[in-house]
């Protein structure tokens, strides 16, 4: 098989951090990651807050489940999951959702430009276990129900405008949306063992209020084309979105999604699989696959939420596994870039880069006592590579 090739692409206006990386991979199949060194060596002793990194990397905690956010008035929300940073002006925002049920929603940190904390406040209330979501280029956070007739909500990272069901992007168990401004829609997950893989055509780019939500059709194996096929009836009832259109590929437990540079990356966390959706050529195949790694143990298991950096880099959160977020470079090597010491029972999410790409935001969602009052949200400092 020939390697798969990788360019860099340019960072496109202000929504650099809604996208990430700059990761593309073309059309050749091939065998997915193996481990090997990461870019960034090996990680150290963990630090003041239990936190391996490696050599030239910080940590700091930024906020605590049910504790004043320092600097501010505001009390952190349970269970931070899914997350993204947004400039502004020349400081930048870092939202993060809460999975409570019924009373989840999201709230916003916003930083100055030296990185120190000025506000924080809710932007989303009352909603139903806000898992996942993603940005978006005209700077709204879409925050993700993961319930069986879950809704997306737009929301305002600066707490300015009201919230916003979105029902064109159709009700089932939603997990995480990336943005593809090329084509001009929103991919989204679907958190079942059952799960589609959809994307939502907006009928006028830029607003979410009416479109036409479609699934992926594929084989049955771990490669192959694809194409889309609209969902009959996206409010999924009485008949769930997934079982709607036949030959709708089903992937096993639909997490974290990013898109760069005419591909679509997500994880699937029943199979421990992280999935390449080649756009350019409608093929899909694996980027990632633990039960595939040759001569040794995994490094990268219980994938879940999923961004990427300017380098080209994915990087993964854990739920479960050492809790650790994992590298995958643009060379196909996975190896740890972090480690959190002494959470077993939590899982590691929100993984998103600061408009610059110099810090790190992420959250334990449990902490270290194993309940969703013990959340721990972070910031990494270091050098990363542009």
């Amino acid at each position: 098989m020939e390697r798969r090739s990788f360019l860099r692409g340019a960072v496109i206006g202000t929504s650099a951090a809604a996208f990430g990386g700059t990761l593309m991979r073309g059309a050749a199949y091939a065998a997915p990651a193996q481990p090997g060194s990461g870019p960034y060596g090996a990680l150290g002793a963990a630090d003041a807050n239990g936190i391996q990194l490696p050599s030239g990397f910080t940590s700091r905690v930024i906020a605590r489940s049910g504790q004043t956010v320092s600097g501010t008035s505001y009390t952190w929300h349970n269970a931070p999951d899914g997350g993204a940073c947004f400039a502004d002006g020349t400081g930048w925002i870092y939202v993060s959702n809460s999975e409570i049920s019924s009373t989840g929603g999201a709230s916003a940190v916003k930083f100055n430009s030296s990185g120190t904390v000025t506000s924080a406040y809710r932007i989303l209330s009352n909603t139903n276990r806000n898992c996942a979501g993603g940005a978006t280029p005209w700077n709204t956070w879409l925050s993700c129900e993961e319930v069986d007739t879950g809704y997306v909500y737009e929301t305002d990272p600066w707490g300015v405008n009201a919230a916003v069901r979105r029902a064109a992007m159709g009700r089932f168990n939603h997990e995480a949306a990336a943005a593809d401004p090329v084509r001009q829609v929103i991919y989204l997950t679907e958190d079942k063992s059952d799960g589609c893989f959809y994307r939502f055509i907006p009928s006028s780019w830029g607003n979410l209020s009416a479109g036409t939500l479609q699934v992926l059709k594929g084989g049955t194996g771990t490669s192959g084309s694809f194409t889309w096929a609209n969902v009959p009836d996206p409010d999924g009832s009485p008949t769930p979105t997934r079982d709607q259109v036949s030959g709708a590929k089903l992937f096993n437990g639909g997490e974290g999604c990013h898109y760069a540079n005419d591909t679509v990356w997500f994880t699937t966390k029943g199979d421990n699989r992280v999935w390449q959706i080649n756009l350019a050529n409608s093929t899909y195949e694996l980027a990632y696959d633990d039960s595939l790694v040759v001569g040794g143990g995994a490094p990268l298991t219980g994938v879940d939420n999923v961004t990427g950096s300017s380098s080209g880099d994915l990087f993964i959160a854990e739920d479960g596994g050492n809790m650790e977020i994992c590298i995958i470079t643009p060379d196909d090597v996975v190896a740890p870039f972090l480690r959190i010491n002494g959470q077993s029972s939590s899982e590691i999410c929100g993984p998103a880069f600061s408009p610059n790409g110099s810090r790190l935001y992420f959250s334990s969602q449990r902490g270290t006592t194993g309940s969703s009052s013990g959340g721990i949200t972070y910031e990494v400092t270091g050098p990363f590579r542009a």
